[in-house]
């Protein structure tokens, strides 16, 4: 991506701000407009190391407004990454409107802009939760799909609102399908962040039914390289799934986090399981192994490296927590950890 100019939306969140330090730590002749409406999940935290990086430019503004959207591809685009999205698919049961804004609307809006300006490639960034639950083998890219909440279903409605751009009007798009990202800066609503920063806080983890749902675990960096691969690999008009390899009951993952932190499993609480809660996300890697690329990252290494992380770092994710988050977190589990202590 040497010489390119690439507007990388969302990349004040989790993944978006990790991919734009991997592509100012890769490449040197790269500008990144990093567009970011500044959410619950934006946080400029993320970006303090490339602040006062020349080849960083940062514009806030919503994907799901149209002006914004125009004014930000007035300043030249290459390339464009959308991360931006409403991921959390506890608040999606809650009330669906902002993903529905967002993960659909809000990529017409870039795709329109896209296809006037006539750019060079266009990343859109799904998930594994639209192939809905998987209960044998591994979703390829040829499954169908079957989201199974509002936030997934956004998702693939937006997954496939782009491939139609690429069909029928021929705008350069690629989709990729990641599995579940743990590492650095993620908001800590997340499972991993959650129950990481809980447990050096020595607060219950709040662990869903029977903890055992299965996820395949993708660190972060691994994802931002697949995406960079897939951009200079990848065929237009065709979807490839990131994945990690590593599935994992959330139980398993639980208490991998509390071994390395050394931290006693009676924190666990066992609390009802959300609506619409998926037993197992798969995903096959073959199509974009057969190019070249896996995912590097072990994750009992990952996983370490990233609970510490957390524990080195507190400075970043106690602000959060004592913020907006408090009033989140009672609504969504201080009912559930009474009822589980009780018992």
């Amino acid at each position: 991506m040497n010489n390119k100019r690439v507007l990388v939306t969302g990349g004040a969140g989790f993944i978006g701000a990790n991919f734009v330090h991997y592509v100012l730590g890769k490449y040197k002749n790269i500008h990144v407009i990093n567009f970011d409406k500044l959410t619950y999940a934006g946080n400029m935290d993320n970006l303090k190391s490339v602040s006062k990086d020349s080849r960083h430019t940062f514009v806030k503004g919503d994907i799901a407004n149209e002006k914004d959207v125009k004014k930000v591809f007035s300043r030249g685009i290459d390339i464009v990454v959308n991360f931006a999205a409403e991921t959390h698919v506890d608040r999606s049961i809650g009330d669906p409107s902002d993903f529905i804004k967002t993960d659909m609307m809000g990529v017409y809006n870039l795709l329109e802009q896209a296809k006037i300006r006539g750019i060079e490639k266009f990343i859109q960034i799904s998930t594994d939760e639209v192939y809905g639950s998987i209960a044998k083998g591994s979703a390829t890219e040829e499954s169908p799909l079957l989201p199974s909440n509002p936030y997934s279903a956004s998702k693939s409605g937006g997954d496939r609102l782009a491939y139609s751009y690429w069909a029928t009007y021929n705008v350069p798009v690629i989709i990729t399908r990641a599995s579940n990202n743990y590492g650095p800066y993620q908001y800590p609503e997340k499972f991993i962040s959650l129950f990481v920063t809980n447990a050096i806080e020595d607060v219950p983890l709040p662990l869903y039914g029977d903890g055992k749902n299965v996820r395949d675990w993708l660190y972060v960096l691994d994802h931002c390289d697949g995406i960079d691969f897939v951009i200079k690999k990848g065929k237009n008009g065709e979807i490839y799934n990131i994945g990690g390899g590593n599935e994992k009951q959330n139980r398993e993952v639980v208490d991998t986090i509390l071994k390395t932190l050394k931290k006693p499993s009676s924190l666990i609480r066992h609390v009802s399981d959300r609506l619409g809660h998926d037993r197992r996300y798969s995903l096959s890697i073959n199509k974009i192994k057969k190019l070249g690329w896996k995912p590097k990252k072990r994750f009992e290494e990952g996983i370490k490296e990233t609970v510490m992380w957390y524990n080195d770092n507190q400075w970043w994710w106690k602000k959060i927590k004592s913020g907006e988050f408090k009033k989140y977190y009672k609504k969504m589990y201080g009912k559930r950890i009474k009822e589980a202590s009780s018992k």
